[in-house]
């Protein structure tokens, strides 16, 4: 049995307070925050302990926060900027009670070397914090598309604390398919994101808005759960869309349907 999560870019344009207090009453045990909300909600005169506050008074967990970006291959004072923006990051993701922080590739293509010791540097500063950076592979990037492209950097960091973010989109659309989720041990696992994709237009011209509910798709889910299952993977599994059109809806609406969808698939 998994635990359900509410990754927040599913109601995008909602507050974020407001998307703690659906995410509980539409019956979710855990929320991803993305640190452009976190941000936002203090520029606006908030402070991040009162997202704590709102996370705990509801009763949810926090599985990670979204995302560090450009910390992979940059050099010089490039890295050094990028490095200190995840520091930041870290922190917050510490101050709402997250034990992961999503960490993504670069776009173009990648110097898997560099990026294999970066990610040991930024696993080093997450200690401090007490918070794991995960690492999550793109489907419709350039390089590092796959479940194995992520294990090359996961396995060549050489840290404990190394890690993945599931997703099937990205397993789809990246062609590298769900079956490498067997080679994984669960605390390898920082938490699997959870979405299927149409049968048009072809995967590897889809993007995120092209994302659909669990089960509306065509992607092996039944299998998925199955690997994380054989695994001994049961944490987290967190409902992730793009897609405008939902979130001109009643974001309670669209969290209640999205769970109902995610348990018929992961439980029927």
């Amino acid at each position: 049995m998994f635990k359900y999560s509410l990754n927040s870019s599913t109601i995008k344009t909602t507050p974020i307070l407001h998307k703690i207090a659906v995410a509980a009453e539409a019956g979710y045990t855990g929320i991803e925050l993305w640190h452009d909300d976190i941000s936002a909600h203090v520029v606006a005169g908030g402070a991040v302990e009162e997202i704590r506050k709102c996370v705990d008074d509801h009763g949810l967990k926090v599985p990670t926060t979204i995302h560090i970006h450009g910390w992979f291959q940059p050099a010089g004072e490039e890295h050094t900027a990028a490095m200190d923006t995840a520091k930041r990051k870290l922190e917050q993701a510490a101050a709402v009670g997250a034990p992961f922080a999503v960490a993504g590739p670069p776009h173009g293509k990648a110097d898997r070397k560099l990026g294999q010791r970066h990610y040991h540097e930024l696993l080093q500063l997450g200690a401090q914090f007490g918070v794991r950076p995960a690492f999550e592979y793109l489907g419709f990037i350039e390089d590092l598309k796959t479940l194995d492209d992520a294990l090359e950097i996961v396995e060549g960091s050489a840290h404990p604390n190394a890690c993945i973010v599931l997703d099937p989109f990205h397993c789809y659309v990246g062609g590298g398919g769900i079956e490498s989720i067997a080679k994984l041990r669960p605390e390898q696992v920082a938490v699997s994101h959870f979405n299927d994709a149409p049968a048009d237009p072809p995967p590897h011209t889809q993007r995120d808005p092209d994302r659909v509910m669990p089960g509306d798709g065509v992607i092996d889910l039944k299998r998925y759960c199955e690997l994380l299952g054989q695994i001994g993977y049961s944490d987290f599994v967190s409902l992730e869309l793009f897609r405008p059109d939902l979130w001109e809806q009643d974001p309670l609406e669209v969290a209640k349907i999205g769970l109902d969808k995610m348990r018929t698939v992961a439980e029927g």
